[in-house]
C-alpha cells in the first residue's frame, strides 16, 4: 500500500493485529430536511439514529407479481448454467444470489431507476446516485443458509476502495419476511461505530467470500458489547416492503430452516461524489458485476 493512500485512510482495516472500534467520521443523513423531503421528519431521524428504516406496502403487489416471476425464471435458469455472476450455496449447487441484476436484467434495471425509491436515496445520501451493486437473494426454505454478522463498508472500503461511508442498500422484499425464516436482523445505532477487522485479505477473496465469508468479519467482543448496547432489531413484514439500512450498520441473518422461503432484491446505492478508489487492501479490484466503477 502507497504512503498516499495509507494517509487517505479514514477506516483502515485487516491491518493490525487486533481488532478496534473507530468513531464514524461521516454524516448519516447527508441532507437537511424540508417539507418538500421525500420521507417524514421522523423517518429521517430514525434512520440518523438507527441506521435504516423500514417501509411496509412501499410497492403494490403487482408490481411484487412481476419481480416475483422474474426472480423465479431466473433461479430456474442459472441451475444448471454456470455463470459467474452467480453464486452457489457452500454445500450445494442450488442459486445463492445473483449479482449485476440492475444491469443484466431490463425488468430489474427499471426497478433501481423507480423515482420515489431513488428520491429517497438521493435525500438521505446527498446527491444523485448511482448502483454500486445489485443482487438477487434466494433462501429457500428448509436449506437456505445464514449471512453471518457484517458491516457492507467495511468490505466495499477494503476490497472495492470506497472511500467514505456515503452509501446505503435498499432491499426489496419479494416473498413475506418473518421472523422465523431468516429475515435481516440489525444492531440499531451500530453504523456509528466502524469495526476495524484482522486478518489479511487473500488474493480474489470474493470468489469464496460471497459464499461463505471469513474475512472482514467482526470479531464477537465487538459484537457483543455493540449488541449490549443498542440491541438487536428484525424488521419483518410483507412483500413489498422496503428496508433501508447504512453502509455501515452492522447486520446478519440466521439460515431458513422453516419451508418458507425468504428471497429480496438487494439495490445498493452509492453517491456519485463517494466513486471508488483502488482498494485500500492494496489488492486488484473486485470484479465489475460486484462493485461498478
Amino acid at each position: 500500500m502507497s504512503q498516499k493512500l495509507a494517509q487517505e485512510d479514514r477506516y483502515p482495516s485487516r491491518i493490525a493485529a487486533q481488532p478496534e472500534r473507530l468513531e464514524r467520521k461521516d454524516p448519516v443523513v447527508y441532507s437537511k430536511w424540508t417539507p418538500d423531503s421525500p420521507l417524514t421528519q421522523e423517518q429521517a431521524a430514525f434512520y440518523e439514529k438507527n441506521g435504516y428504516l423500514f417501509l411496509e406496502n412501499f410497492f403494490t403487489e403487482s408490481e411484487v407479481n412481476v419481480w416475483r416471476e422474474e426472480l423465479n425464471r431466473l433461479q430456474a435458469s442459472y441451475r444448471e448454467q454456470e455463470a459467474s455472476h452467480v453464486i452457489r450455496e457452500p454445500q450445494s449447487k442450488e442459486v445463492r444470489s445473483i449479482f449485476a441484476v440492475h444491469d443484466n436484467n431490463d425488468i430489474f434495471q427499471a426497478l433501481s431507476k423507480q423515482a420515489k425509491l431513488t428520491a429517497i436515496t438521493n435525500f438521505l445520501l446527498g446527491s444523485d446516485t448511482y448502483i454500486h451493486q445489485s443482487r438477487i437473494n434466494y433462501k429457500p426454505g428448509f436449506t437456505g443458509k445464514e449471512f453471518y454478522w457484517h458491516s457492507d463498508f467495511e468490505t466495499w472500503h477494503v476490497e472495492d476502495g470506497m472511500p467514505a461511508m456515503r452509501a446505503l442498500s435498499c432491499s426489496i422484499a419479494l416473498t413475506d419476511n418473518h421472523p422465523f425464516n431468516g429475515p435481516l436482523m440489525i444492531i440499531p445505532g451500530s453504523h456509528k461505530t466502524f469495526v476495524a477487522c484482522v486478518g489479511q485479505t487473500p488474493d480474489d477473496h470474493f470468489k469464496e467470500s460471497l459464499r461463505k465469508q471469513e474475512y472482514g468479519v467482526p470479531d464477537q467482543e465487538s459484537l457483543a458489547a455493540l449488541a449490549e448496547k443498542h440491541g438487536i432489531e428484525m424488521p419483518v413484514g410483507k412483500a413489498g416492503s422496503v428496508l433501508l439500512f447504512d453502509c455501515n450498520v452492522l447486520h446478519g441473518s440466521s439460515s431458513n430452516i422453516s419451508p418458507y422461503p425468504r428471497s429480496n432484491v438487494f439495490m445498493v446505492y452509492n453517491s456519485v461524489e463517494n466513486k471508488l478508489n483502488d482498494p485500500y487492501s492494496g489488492q486488484k479490484p473486485r470484479p465489475g458485476y460486484i462493485a461498478t466503477r
